[in-house]
């Protein structure tokens, strides 16, 4: 049989969308397998993209030339920058987005690689030949043969919602659950376990008084995620914020009998950082009101998000207990929230390339390995769609280090730890979050994107431009001086007076005599600003950097393939258990395991040596 594709898709969410661009930039034929077409790129839970560490990976998958910071852009409601009262590092950039345009514009960007990218069509099982992903058969019986195989089936798998006590099965509202099996059968057998997510309820924008609620708006200008936005994204909504109550949590609690994951008809645990509102007072019994952000999901429509209110109590209870929220008191509820839980492959499992270490060509992204969030699994399908198209053609892995990017970061955790809950990035997650931030992910990634074909030379170019640019405007406040008293006379450079906090870059350069160089940065403030953060924080990066540099040590020190890791006589027997299980491939990543200790790092090390 003649190869379908060389790389084929399963699943059309963020990781899907991210895995299929990635691969045909790389020069590969894909093909993106759904279940229905009309709805890869829908928005399964709140509408919005980026926030706190989120905003940041977003940034990353642009500088990668992948494609969600362009969607964001294109249907973007409203932008700010969160945490800007605080340091540089935790800047993260957040839209709330359209969601009727997210999906439309994500297939028309996916049509416009290739207008048959997309293939409808409901995969029953993974085709294995040689210990090896050749391709899939649809439900139809239809087989579909490719070089590798790409997972990216979101909270699809054996997934059942829950409402109350009554429950269906799906993986979103309105849509059927899967189940994947192989062929041959038994060729296949990783480790599953179970993870719950959820959503909010939506209600009625008409039937909310919004008068007396704080108001949100967006920052003006609104700055775009993608360097590749042609314009900039509008602010046209406005959110608010409401509150909870005592009464609010005696109403909820009433429904507790009712809960499907009180009585246990939930085994899988939720996200601990996005608790449902019912564990949320629960745990946080002292707490008299929670925050709930009422945030509208188009532009000109009567849908609003309750975001803080994600719930699977009866749908009376929620809207009781909606009732009891400031400017809620006549609320009118569209669709009560509900619960998922779905089975997920635990990553450890994987290579750091997201592929299978039991199955070539086989590969796993997004929320099937065990993650939450849009960010977290577009991530994940880049990743795995590059390293899929690399392995084809010839190219060397793509990892990224966790001094590299948010997205290294992350997958290096997956990879080294067991998820008893989907993960959630945090920017407490990076030890380098000051390197990592969201004004230089194109610094960082841009070389990286045109070794492996994914941005175009012109993109590259101008980052190249950029990062000169930067190099003039710092070299120019180490050599100028300026007038700090005129008697006596002292003269201090630019540098200084910034890093003391005695002025900002632009204000310098605004009064330079030198006009050429004013003209050349005055044009780009996104040069001038992260000039700023860069004198401001460099004692602290420099810091950073020499750290690095030692950690490379241990990361470039390789575990032979087929070491046995009972040779350890001296270890415990937990950092034994989970050296045999992982399998790392670097002294530097058997040390971050859970349970080994740099004792255990050190004789393992020494070991190594020795044989």
């Amino acid at each position: 049989m003649e190869h379908f594709a060389d790389i084929l898709v399963i699943g059309g969410g963020h990781a899907g969308i991210e895995a299929a661009n990635a691969a045909w930039k790389m020069g590969l034929k894909v093909r993106l397998v759904s279940m229905s077409a009309e709805k890869v790129g829908t928005l399964s839970c709140n509408p919005a993209v980026g926030g706190t560490a989120k905003g940041q990976v977003v940034k990353e998958i642009d500088a990668l030339g992948g494609l969600m910071g362009e969607i964001t852009d294109e249907c973007s409601l409203q932008f700010r920058m969160l945490n800007m009262s605080k340091g540089a590092a935790v800047w993260s950039p957040r839209s709330q987005v359209s969601r009727s345009q997210y999906p439309i514009i994500a297939q028309r960007k996916l049509r416009e690689l290739d207008p048959d990218i997309i293939y409808e069509g409901s995969v029953e099982k993974i085709w294995i030949e040689d210990a090896k992903a050749v391709g899939v058969i649809l439900a139809t019986g239809e087989r579909l043969r490719s070089n590798a195989v790409i997972i990216c089936a979101g909270t699809f798998l054996n997934g059942v919602m829950h409402t109350g006590l009554s429950q269906s099965s799906g993986g979103r509202f309105g849509e059927k659950a899967s189940e994947l099996k192989t062929e041959p059968d038994g060729a296949l057998t990783l480790q599953t376990a179970r993870l719950k997510t959820g959503t909010p309820p939506r209600v009625s924008l008409r039937s909310i008084d919004v008068s007396n609620l704080e108001a949100q708006f967006g920052d003006e200008p609104p700055i775009p995620f993608s360097s590749r936005s042609k314009e900039l994204p509008k602010n046209s909504i406005c959110c608010w914020i409401t509150h909870t109550s005592p009464t609010t949590h005696a109403i909820l609690a009433t429904g507790f009998e009712q809960s499907p994951m009180f009585t246990g008809r939930i085994q899988g645990k939720g996200p601990r950082y996005c608790p449902s509102i019912e564990d949320k007072i629960v745990r946080f019994a002292e707490k008299t009101e929670h925050h709930i952000f009422l945030e509208p999901e188009e532009a000109d429509g009567d849908i609003v998000y309750v975001n803080g209110f994600s719930t699977s109590l009866p749908a009376g209870v929620q809207l009781a207990a909606l009732r009891t929220l400031p400017g809620l008191e006549n609320v009118e509820m569209l669709r009560p929230g509900y619960a998922v839980e779905y089975d997920y492959f635990p990553a450890y499992q994987l290579h750091h390339t997201l592929e299978s270490k039991q199955l070539s060509g086989l590969y796993f992204a997004g929320q099937v390995n065990g993650t939450s969030g849009y960010e977290e699994a577009a991530a994940q399908g880049l990743v795995a769609g590059i390293n899929a198209a690399a392995k084809l053609t010839g190219k060397l892995d793509f990892v990224l280090g966790r001094d590299e990017a948010y997205i290294g970061v992350m997958i290096d955790d997956l990879i080294n730890k067991v998820q008893e809950e989907p993960y959630r990035l945090f920017t407490s997650s990076a030890e380098h979050r000051l390197l990592l931030r969201q004004d230089n992910a194109d610094l960082r990634l841009s070389d990286k994107a045109h070794t492996y074909g994914l941005i175009s030379s012109k993109e590259w170019n101008s980052v190249r431009e950029k990062r000169d640019l930067i190099k003039v405007a710092l070299d120019w406040a180490e050599t100028e001086r300026v007038i700090v008293s005129k008697s006596p006379l002292v003269r201090d450079t630019v540098k200084n007076r910034i890093k003391s906090k005695n002025g900002s870059f632009q204000q310098f350069i605004e009064k330079s005599d030198d006009s050429a160089l004013k003209q050349m940065l005055l044009t780009r403030p996104d040069v001038i600003s992260l000039v700023d953060t860069e004198i401001a924080y460099e004692g602290y990066i420099k810091r950073h950097n020499e750290q690095i540099g030692r950690l490379r040590e241990s990361d470039q020190r390789e575990i032979p393939k087929h070491f046995d890791f009972t040779l350890l006589a001296s270890v415990s027997k937990e950092a034994s258990e989970v050296l045999a299980k992982v399998r790392p491939t670097t002294i530097g990543q058997a040390a971050r395991l859970p349970g080994v200790t740099p004792s255990d790092a050190a004789i393992l090390l020494s070991v190594i040596r020795r044989t």
